[in-house]
């Protein structure tokens, strides 16, 4: 890692974890296979952001369109991530000072599965370093118009007013509210879009893809896309006084100043 890449690093990245079927399918195994090796390289991303200091990871496990798919592999999807629970080893992450957290909509969700979830929460609950968030059963537009029922409700019973909403108020109502807007996006498996992931947040996330496919992804990986995102410059709609000033230097290097 270079002098320049620690300075820059992203204080939240978000991570969505495309590929594992490809990948099996390329290696001739089958499907949970895929999954079940993706599920490792989660681990070590996970660690890999806690040894460089990154304060928040999110993680997107299951999206809501994931329902769609096949009975038979939503319920493979649904025992890997009770699997992926217990293997990435929360004792570990506990004693290292990870704190998880999980997003989503949980009404469908396993008792099993949402059993384990509260047990993890509360297990790191006090914990103060690398915050691990794990989007499950989760969609940017569900979160969206979750808080806008949020809303609408304390409209209703008289406890807010129109003029009251803002953009502030809403994204108090939203799935990340205590958590800062993710820096950095990365997507594996060569798409080039974020799957209604985190809609509201992204509003000025770096994006990054890479045609690796999640199980291939590593701590080498991992570098490379941080590396991309020190390059880069940070305008959040306004101006980079020092990106203004090489432009001038350059305008008048060629003798085009005004």
């Amino acid at each position: 890692m270079t002098p320049d890449t620690k300075k820059k690093l992203p204080n939240h990245i978000a991570i969505i974890m495309d590929g594992n079927k490809r990948w099996a399918k390329l290696n001739g195994l089958e499907p949970k296979s895929g999954y079940r090796h993706g599920a490792e390289a989660a681990r070590e991303i996970v660690n890999s952001c806690v040894r460089r200091g990154i304060d928040y990871l999110t993680l997107f496990a299951f999206s809501s369109e994931n329902w769609m798919r096949p009975a038979k592999e939503v319920q493979s999807l649904m025992a890997l991530f009770l699997t992926v629970l217990k293997r990435i080893e929360i004792g570990q992450l506990n004693k290292n000072n990870v704190r998880l957290r999980f997003i989503g909509n949980r009404l469908e969700l396993p008792a099993r599965l949402l059993a384990m979830m509260a047990e993890v929460e509360a297990l790191t609950r006090k914990n103060t370093g690398t915050t691990v968030i794990v989007a499950a059963d989760y969609g940017g537009r569900w979160d969206l118009s979750n808080a806008s029922k949020l809303i609408a409700k304390k409209v209703k019973n008289g406890d807010l007013e129109l003029d009251e909403i803002d953009i502030d108020l809403v994204h108090s109502f939203t799935s990340l509210s205590n958590y800062p807007d993710p820096d950095f996006c990365l997507r594996t498996g060569g798409e080039h879009r974020i799957s209604n992931f985190l809609l509201w947040q992204f509003a000025y996330t770096e994006l990054y893809f890479t045609n690796c496919y999640w199980p291939d992804f590593d701590d080498a990986q991992l570098q490379i896309a941080l590396d991309d995102y020190a390059s880069r410059q940070r305008r959040y709609g306004g101006h980079d006084v020092e990106e203004d000033a090489k432009l001038e230097d350059k305008k008048n290097h060629l003798g085009m100043g005004s």
